[in-house]
């Protein structure tokens, strides 16, 4: 067994440092762990089911609706307008252009459900108007890059979906529930933290609009809001599943995007399907690599050493649980969420409920410490999206970016340590 989990780890980190593909570097370093067990035919054949039976799950049907959705959203003019309705609401505020960020990018996060999606539609839209209003570059950039998280923990998320089937049937309603506040919590962290610093730097206040315009916006920016309520209030109300809520997030969009706002052209529509099953695949061929790697660990009794190891460090559970953020911190600065979650969670949930936290709990603090990840370097994938759109290097939005971070890891602590922000509205709800 120590010999098999030693190959797995050099190899894939051995792959990864060579820029071979993440799924592929899963995919090898578990092939030849398994080769330690057993020969390479049947290795291979072993791989081969347990990659297609990862994929066996009516569950994951949802993750390329709501990709589709994102993609058409992203298009549709859905985020000039969630901006433009931010900017009416609080862009008098001091720092507003900043706090309209972060608030856009929570309200596009939870449509889109893709922080890389919401990086992308937002930023590319907030930093130039930022610069143009006296905001430092790279103070915006990191804005951008931490605020895009949110929209991970506030449903429809795809990476709670794969956590639900990662963590043997969690309900999927129930992580949705639970992701609301923390989510929350998370962006009026950020939100502070750029309040704050715009006072110290005397960044200019906007005009204040008049109610007229305020209304006019918020008005227009509603038929984009209606389809968090219209997804997750199907989902909570025992409507249709998240599946059958992706696809009709993916019907809405369209009338909304091609109808309604007649942002996007019948032209453009092959080419955003050609993207979302391009990206889709992407995302699958990882679910099934790590589904097969997480076998692996389990066959070869890994996550059972790992968690005795853990609890013998000691008998304080505040201590464990901070030791398990602190390497989560760790995993998702160099691995995606995706394989992340279908890895780690074999090998922390069985540690979480032996010191008393619920599956709830414990998938919201692992999405929540991922997502820290997201926008961490060396391979945080919004922060060089965010970097190209704001044209600076990444070493030079790592600074501004510390108090960010700092906010987000204090929310952190509390969902760890706290299980009411986790549980409190799912069970309100009968969850």
């Amino acid at each position: 067994m120590e010999l098999t989990g030693i190959i797995l780890v050099v190899a894939f980190f051995v792959l990864l440092l060579l820029n071979v593909p993440i799924s592929i570097s899963i995919g090898v370093a578990t092939l030849l762990a398994m080769v330690m067990s057993m020969d390479i035919a049947p290795a291979t054949i072993t791989i081969a089911q347990r990659m297609a039976g990862g994929l066996n799950s009516f569950a994951l049907l949802a993750i390329p609706f709501f990709v589709l959705s994102g993609l058409i959203m992203g298009r549709g003019g859905i985020a000039k307008r969630l901006i433009e309705c931010a900017m009416a609401l609080i862009g008098a505020l001091p720092g507003g252009l900043a706090l309209v960020n972060v608030v856009s990018c929570m309200l596009f996060g939870a449509i889109s459900g893709s922080a890389v999606a919401t990086t992308s539609a937002i930023g590319s839209f907030m930093l130039p108007e930022m610069k143009k209003a006296g905001y430092e570059p790279n103070f915006s950039a990191a804005v951008t890059a931490a605020a895009s998280t949110t929209g991970m923990l506030i449903p429809p998320s795809n990476i709670l979906i794969v956590y639900a089937i990662a963590s043997g049937g969690v309900s999927i309603a129930a992580l949705f529930m639970a992701g609301y506040i923390p989510g929350i919590m998370v962006g009026l962290a950020l939100m502070l933290v750029c309040f704050i610093y715009a006072k110290m730097k005397g960044y200019p206040l906007s005009p204040r609009l008049p109610i007229k315009v305020v209304v006019e916006k918020t008005i227009a920016a509603l038929p984009s809001l209606f389809l968090i309520f219209l997804v997750i209030g199907g989902i909570v109300g025992g409507v249709f599943t998240a599946t059958e809520a992706g696809a009709i997030a993916v019907v809405y969009s369209l009338l909304l995007a091609v109808v309604f706002y007649k942002e996007v052209d019948a032209k453009a529509l092959p080419d955003i399907f050609l993207k979302a099953a391009e990206t889709t695949a992407i995302v699958m061929l990882l679910i099934a690599a790590s589904t097969a790697m997480s076998w692996l660990l389990s066959f070869e009794n890994i996550p059972q050493t790992l968690s005795n190891a853990m609890l013998s460090i000691s008998d304080n559970p505040l201590l464990i649980l901070l030791l398990i953020n602190l390497l989560l911190i760790v995993v998702g600065a160099f691995l995606d969420m995706t394989p992340a979650v279908l890895i780690f969670t074999p090998i922390f949930l069985p540690v979480a409920l032996e010191l008393g936290m619920s599956e709830l709990q414990f998938g919201i603090m692992l999405v929540l410490n991922l997502s820290i990840g997201l926008c961490s370097p060396p391979v945080g994938a919004v922060l060089f999206i965010t970097c190209a759109i704001a044209k600076t290097k990444l070493e030079n939005i790592i600074r501004p970016l510390i108090p960010l971070y700092v906010a987000m890891f204090v929310v952190l602590m509390l969902v760890t340590y706290v299980a009411w922000f986790s549980e409190a509205l799912p069970r309100a709800l009968g969850f």
